[in-house]
């Protein structure tokens, strides 16, 4: 299953439903299913005792078929995949890509279920839900689809810690774009549980992501700055630069014409300027830094 990661690095993913779950909204949608379909029979016995008994028999059958096969089918694919057992357990039906489906993946999935679900009482159902990884029964295998859980407890997201007053914009001509996801979602789980960690172990990880970073950048290491301080400014730098995005694309203001003044951040069509030296991150007259010692190329923790 793909991991998708926001801008923020965090890691969204699709949580399939399992067995319990899944029965239990099965178990309602049939109920009003066959509530529906025993009125409607009554209701065309009724109405069709003049008829002789085979053209009974069809009416039953084209019944049975509408409500039990057409109906299931047709309010998955009008409500994307959630019928009104699926809504009432925070069930939904998506794509394996978490797309919504369409008619032809509930049409499988309904063809399908006439078999797992009703033929064979389900069993075939919760043999195949019970053996899958991510708990699909056979019409979810060939249709393509999987059932997720919508209702989901929210995981809380621990910010990032500041960069301290002297760093604060102070990499905003940095390049960004080579970073992968998967480096600022590492530099994002170590800032948010650095406090948590052995000194040396933390500073060693710092310093190896720094490296990291300042590889994919392509700046020099800026010196004298510690390895975390560093990943503090630079994630805190992203985000600015996120923020900024939205906001243009939210307000609908383009990127700007005149050159972009120092200390702004670049959009998708501003000038580019010369990076200046990174060494300069350090002020004049600001508080000595925890003691870490560069080395040519990169950040080496305290010995």
């Amino acid at each position: 299953m793909s991991d998708l990661v926001t801008g923020d690095a965090v890691v969204l993913g699709l949580r399939p439903a399992r067995l319990p779950s899944r029965a239990l909204a099965i178990l309602l949608d049939l109920a009003v299913y066959v509530t529906v379909y025993v009125l409607l029979t009554v209701g065309l016995t009724l109405a069709t005792a003049s008829l002789d008994p085979a053209a009974q028999a069809a009416v039953g059958v084209a019944c049975f078929l509408l409500l039990l096969v057409g109906v299931p089918i047709a309010v998955e694919t009008l409500s994307h995949g959630r019928s009104l057992g699926k809504l009432a357990c925070g069930l939904r039906v998506v794509r394996d890509d978490g797309g919504p489906i369409r008619f032809r993946h509930a049409l499988v999935r309904g063809a399908l279920g006439v078999v797992e679900l009703l033929l064979t009482f389900g069993t075939v159902a919760a043999v195949a839900s019970l053996v899958s990884v991510r708990g699909r029964r056979l019409g979810d295998v060939f249709a393509g689809t999987l059932v997720v859980r919508e209702r989901v407890p929210g995981a809380r997201v621990m910010p990032v810690p500041p960069p301290p007053p002297w760093l604060a914009g102070r990499f905003t001509q940095l390049d960004l774009s080579a970073v992968p996801d998967g480096l600022w979602l590492a530099i994002r789980q170590y800032l948010t549980r650095m406090n948590q960690l052995d000194p040396q172990v933390g500073a060693a990880m710092a310093a190896r992501l720094a490296d990291d970073l300042v590889a994919r950048t392509g700046a020099p290491p800026p010196a004298g700055v510690p390895a975390a301080a560093f990943l503090m400014a630079v994630v805190h730098e992203r985000q600015s630069r996120d923020a900024a995005r939205a906001f243009r694309a939210a307000s609908g203001v383009g990127a700007p014409s005149a050159p972009v003044p120092h200390g702004a951040p670049h959009g998708p069509l501003a000038p580019a300027a010369p990076a200046p030296p990174v060494a300069s991150a350090y002020p004049p007259g600001a508080p000595a830094a925890p003691a870490e010692v560069p080395r040519a190329g990169g950040f080496a923790p305290p010995a």
